[in-house]
């Protein structure tokens, strides 16, 4: 029947009704119109929620926070509706996992906001929450669980999605891949769970749009981890004190609908714990280890099915898996490192069982290259640093593994760690290698090369990703040659800080005063010393001490000539290497097209920097929602040499901009608050997203 004939029958039966029930009629009416009187896409899911019948649930239903024992899930009684939930973006590769047919399958559907805001219910959905523990900054913080997530259900993949990834997309990379067969779906920010502990289970604009955004840059770059399908925010209010300094904000409730093969992760192994000796806390189920054993069953049997066929012994399966595990793990936060990124809260908790990037908090994409780069700003001793990734991978993959006994033989568990440190090196060594476009062979001093090229970049502030991408326009060295050296310095000192910017980066955070006070009391009394700070931030702020001193004796003429020496030296060192990637080779036109191709799909073009994202995240809370949508366009490419790079840029507050010369000698700048505030005032100018960062992106902390 036309949507006419039932318009005309219900204005003839129900003249009398209220407008309320009107806007009702005619969300139904709508419905029929975009889904022929059936269900929506979104209503057509079929779920297996396997993990909930495997796996032992929550008895209680007693409201509220509380320790979950002897279980693994949490049912969750009812939804926690939100206040006119509306689409701030949706990401159509990430929905066709579950089959649903681009953006619009979800966007018009008119009941689609309430299903991915947690307001009603999917046909077929079961609310729960997971319990898990977890070392948070070394210590053991015994039960966490899902306190501002919700576990919506399992939706059977399509065919030509379980392994593959959506149809319209390539093979998955290793780790990408999901032979469940089944997708779980999630909502983060849906309300309260028994793991809320004194929080609300609410996330606000600005967190839910840069999850959403860097759960799909990240995918882009071919990094496993989970997806982020749609952001809905809301009228519902909560408040936040965002820098802890008494100034609370009224933030508008947000959910991102989150999708992978499982949320499971170290920390779900942790809640079998016996008392910690230092925290003095333990797992809610210690003592059920029967449950371990369900689990493990659980993990290998639906996650790795190859090695539950290849093991009938059960000792030998589980090492096979903690290997596995092992091997992801150290293949992802290579990945990390060779893009820059900083996941900034790296607890076992946080850790995915699958390898996948999981959980982004207070994450980073490195502009100036520095190994001791922290994202996170409650992390004070720098231990979720960029250089410190893969040794807390490791320490992670330890608690793991201490976890799994007696299920995991500690002895067995031991060896396969030994391995953990030599298979991340030849993940980054290989990868390396191709972001350099050294294709045809391996050679010993290639990690010298590398290890030279990063040292380079730190001594100069190099941008890491705009720096690397440069390397492909780099040429080998061919006859008859002039001036090819001094423009591929030129070239790379454009991705290079100025005076200004690197004495602000190397200011040291503490004051000299108080270091002198804990370098004489870490001689005189280091228990006390040890008890307020460590050696390491010592030691880091002693080197940013020195390095001030030294910058403050040279002016930027000066200081470009050294960055000019230092990168030459580097760039002669490359070219004799490419040349050898030359030798014995019959077609060289061929080898320097797969180099140049090798190197422009290893080295992105636009990462997902914090600027970008704080205008999006800016634009949103004005209302302008396009902005998130456009970032998610360019992310989804971002190895690409066209144009959108550029002519998408968003007006940003400044621009990167070359900083003035200062004098010979002149005082260290000091970054104000009135400066700060002239800065955000000052007329907007485009930045392109591949652009340097601006200069007040340095003011962006995340914590």
């Amino acid at each position: 029947m036309s949507f006419s004939f039932w318009g005309r029958r219900w204005f003839k039966s129900h003249t009398r009704r209220s407008a309320a029930a009107f806007v009702v009629v005619g969300r139904h009416l709508a419905m029929d119109c975009i889904t022929g009187g059936g269900r929506s896409p979104l209503e057509r899911l079929k779920f297996d929620n396997v993990v909930l019948r495997r796996l032992p649930l929550d008895s209680s239903e007693e409201p509220g926070v509380r320790s979950v024992k002897g279980a693994c899930f949490s049912i969750l009684s009812r939804p926690q509706p939100v206040v006119n939930p509306r689409f701030v973006a949706v990401s159509g590769r990430a929905l066709s996992l579950l089959g649903l047919d681009g953006p619009e399958s979800v966007t018009g559907d008119p009941l689609g906001a309430e299903y991915l805001s947690g307001s009603r219910v999917l046909p077929g959905s079961q609310l729960a929450a997971h319990c898990y523990c977890g070392h948070q900054f070394g210590q053991f913080a015994g039960q966490l669980g899902d306190g501002a997530a919700c576990y919506l259900g399992e939706v059977k993949a399509p065919p030509a999605v379980d392994r593959r990834g959506a149809p319209d997309q390539p093979p998955l990379l290793p780790g990408q891949e999901n032979p469940s067969g089944r997708w779980e779906i999630q909502l983060k920010g849906a309300g309260k769970t028994p793991f809320s502990r004194q929080a609300d289970g609410r996330k606000v604009l600005r967190s839910s749009i840069r999850e959403f955004l860097c759960s799909e840059a990240i995918f882009a770059l071919g990094i496993p981890t989970t997806r982020a399908g749609s952001v809905v925010t809301s009228d519902t209010r909560v408040i936040r004190d965002i820098h802890y300094d008494g100034n609370p904000l009224n933030e508008r409730c947000s959910m991102v609908f989150r999708i992978a093969p499982t949320f499971l992760r170290f920390g779900s192994f942790e809640i079998f714990k016996p008392a910690d000796e230092t925290t003095e806390r333990q797992g809610p189920s210690y003592g059920h280890d029967h449950i371990r054993g369900q689990m493990l069953d659980y993990v290998i049997e639906t996650f790795y099915p190859e090695i539950q066929q290849n093991h009938t012994d059960r000792v030998e399966r589980n090492v096979a898996f903690f290997r596995e595990v092992t091997l992801r793990t150290a293949r992802l936060v290579s990945q990390w490192q060779c893009v820059g990124f900083c996941h900034g809260v790296l607890n076992t908790d946080n850790m995915s069982i699958l390898g996948l990037t999981l959980d982004y908090g207070p994450f980073g994409f490195m502009d100036r290259f520095d190994p001791d780069f922290i994202c996170n700003t409650s992390d004070n001793s720098g231990r979720y640093s960029y250089q410190a990734q893969p040794a807390v991978c490791g320490w992670n993959l330890g608690k793991l593994a201490e976890a799994l006994a007696p299920e995991l033989p500690p002895h067995r568990a031991e060896a396969v760690l030994e391995e953990y440190m030599d298979l991340y090196n030849g993940f980054y060594l290989g990868t390396m290698r191709k972001k350099l476009g050294l294709l045809q062979k391996e050679e010993p001093e290639d990690e010298t090369l590398i290890t030279t090229l990063l040292q380079t970049m730190h001594n100069t502030g190099a941008d890491f990703t705009a720096t690397f991408r440069s390397l492909g326009l780099i040429p080998c060295p061919a006859e008859g040659e002039e001036g090819v050296v001094q423009e591929a310095t030129d070239l790379l000192l454009k991705q290079c800080t100025s005076l200004k910017e690197l004495r602000l980066a190397n200011k040291p955070s503490m004051d000299p005063r108080e270091l002198a006070m804990l370098l004489s009391m870490a001689q005189g009394n280091p228990r006390l010393f040890q008890m307020i700070s460590d050696q390491k931030t010592i030691a880091r702020q002693l080197e940013k001490l020195g390095k001030t001193q030294e910058l403050a004796k040279i002016n930027q003429q000066e200081l470009r000539a050294k960055q000019a020496e230092e990168w030459t030296s580097w760039i002669v060192s490359y070219r004799k290497r490419l040349a050898r990637e030359l030798e014995g080779q019959n077609n060289v036109q061929e080898v320097l097209e797969d180099r140049l191709r090798a190197m422009n799909s290893a080295n992105p073009r636009v990462v997902l920097r914090n600027y970008i994202a704080q205008n999006a995240i800016e634009a949103a809370e004005n209302g302008d929602f396009s902005e998130v949508q456009r970032v998610l366009k360019v992310l989804e490419d971002p190895f690409s040499a066209g144009p959108s790079a550029e002519e998408h840029g968003r007006v940003g507050s400044g621009c990167a901009e070359e900083a003035e010369e200062e004098p010979h000698g002149a005082a260290l700048s000091t970054t104000t608050t009135a400066a700060v505030a002239a800065a955000a005032a000052a007329p907007r100018k485009f930045v392109p997203y591949d652009s340097k960062p601006p200069a007040w992106a340095t003011e962006i902390g995340l914590s």
